[in-house]
């Protein structure tokens, strides 16, 4: 996964460049069906909500299958002039297919549609 992380990182002709790329983190999250790869620890990173469902699925509650976007994948996006970085339409996809497999319907599908419901959040919430 390409993800751009601000880090004062020197470029090959010596200058600091304003980011650089991490493979390995994860921006994100699919959770449903008595699993999910986030839990309420990770309220930093999921968001209230995002935190909220990822634990209600760890503990078998039934929760429709969906995905979170990480906030830090959201304050990348503000910082980049509201433009994906790289890699994160493809991971978004992937979490996208992971909900179509878990439910049998698909986006776009006339027969079988896929529907959604998108929630934002902040890590605190004033509610």
């Amino acid at each position: 996964m390409d993800v751009l992380h601000k880090h004062p990182v020197k470029s090959e002709i010596g200058y600091p460049n304003e980011y650089f790329i991490d493979f390995n983190t994860q921006r994100v999250f699919t959770f449903g069906k008595g699993r999910s790869d986030g839990n309420k620890s990770m309220k930093c990173l999921l968001g209230g909500k995002g935190a909220n469902l990822a634990e209600m699925a760890c503990i078998g509650l039934s929760v429709p299958p969906g995905l979170t976007i990480s906030t830090e994948a959201c304050q990348e996006y503000q910082k980049n002039g509201k433009m994906l970085t790289l890699g994160l339409w493809e991971e978004i996809l992937d979490g996208l297919e992971s909900v179509e497999q878990e439910m049998g319907y698909f986006l776009g599908d006339p027969s079988m549609p896929l529907l959604l419901s998108v929630r934002s959040g902040a890590t605190v919430s004033a509610s």
